[in-house]
């Protein structure tokens, strides 16, 4: 699909949070810019969540409680040629049926993964839009 502004980016987000149970990991692959962290700000306001959402690029993850209990987990991976101790926390993470997990630059964690979850692709495009493409993983071989 093509996204033309951040506005709609969030409005995307948004929808895609509110469809949202709990239990799902949600990889986001695009380059720098290319509104991940948007995407998420609407995922957090469609779980109900009315805290700012900022990338943790510097803190690796950030935390947010959302409607019914469920928690946002939103980690940024960018700055991580090796996950190390971080990638045993998220293995623990993305196992809570409370949890949503968000993974931005998630390259260094890929073995972590689970078998089955979303992948949200985002490409600039050459008129300032964005192309999304969203896609369930699931791994036959370790489902």
């Amino acid at each position: 699909m093509i996204i033309t502004s951040p506005v709609k980016m969030e409005q995307l987000g948004r929808q895609l949070g509110a469809e949202l149970k709990g239990g799902e990991v949600i990889e986001l692959v695009g380059d720098i810019g290319a509104g991940k962290t948007t995407l998420t700000r609407g995922l957090a306001q469609g779980l109900g969540i009315k805290d700012n959402i900022t990338s943790p690029s510097f803190t690796i993850n950030c935390n947010y409680q959302g409607r019914n209990g469920l928690t946002l987990h939103h980690y940024d991976f960018y700055r991580l040629s090796d996950a190390g101790i971080i990638a045993d926390e998220l293995a623990e993470t993305i196992h809570d049926h409370h949890a949503i997990t968000v993974i931005e630059w998630g390259d260094s964690i890929k073995s972590v993964l689970p078998a089955e979850h979303i992948t949200i692709k985002i490409n600039h495009r050459a008129d300032q839009g964005r192309e999304v493409e969203i896609t369930k993983v699931i791994d036959r071989a370790e489902a």
